[in-house]
């Protein structure tokens, strides 16, 4: 990480770092980059890196398999020690998942990794990383770019959640699609 987000996370000044640095009293390993930023090699927190999946539905069973073994590479790249990985079958708008909010409440996790970011929260992903980060803890997103689901999709993920909320019953996708249909806009 760049010395001035160093020197804020340590809640110092910018110039403080620099002097510490020039005088060889910094207490991290640092080093000068070709274009004049400086560098430091921040040491990775302990604790326990979280590997999460979660699919839609319980079709999807060959899915997380394969995005767990993209994951677990990755973590083994970043020589991750302790890893856990954790799979889940629930709604991206569902905001009562047992097992992801066991990974949040979890202080010994310190990073979660995942393929997308809808994989752990269909909307308010952003607050989701803040709130994390400003506990020192962060979320690791392999594919950034957006998944295929667009606009219609996160539209009918909301007419299910709704349908299932109004009857409690888990047919609610099986009849929100015709409906969603019936407006045109299937």
């Amino acid at each position: 990480m760049k010395l001035s987000d160093w020197a804020r996370q340590q809640g110092i000044s910018d110039i403080t770092a620099w002097r510490w640095f020039r005088a060889g009293k910094l207490p991290v390993p640092a080093r000068p980059l070709p274009a004049g930023t400086i560098w430091v090699e921040a040491p990775h927190p302990e604790g326990i890196t979280v590997l999460y999946d979660r699919v839609s539905s319980a079709d999807q069973k060959e899915d997380p398999e394969r995005q767990v073994q993209c994951l677990q590479a990755f973590a083994q790249e970043q020589g991750w020690t302790e890893v856990k990985a954790v799979t889940e079958i629930g709604f991206g708008l569902n905001g009562k998942r047992k097992k992801l909010l066991r990974i949040l409440r979890d202080p010994q996790v310190v990073r979660i990794v995942v393929e997308h970011r809808d994989r752990l929260a269909r909307f308010g992903f952003d607050w989701l990383e803040a709130a994390l980060a400003a506990s020192g803890r962060h979320v690791v997103v392999l594919e950034e770019g957006e998944v295929t689901d667009d606009l219609v999709q996160d539209v009918l993920e909301i007419l299910t959640s709704a349908c299932g909320r109004l009857d409690g019953r888990r047919s609610a996708r099986r009849r929100a699609r015709p409906a969603w249909e019936a407006m045109g806009c299937g």
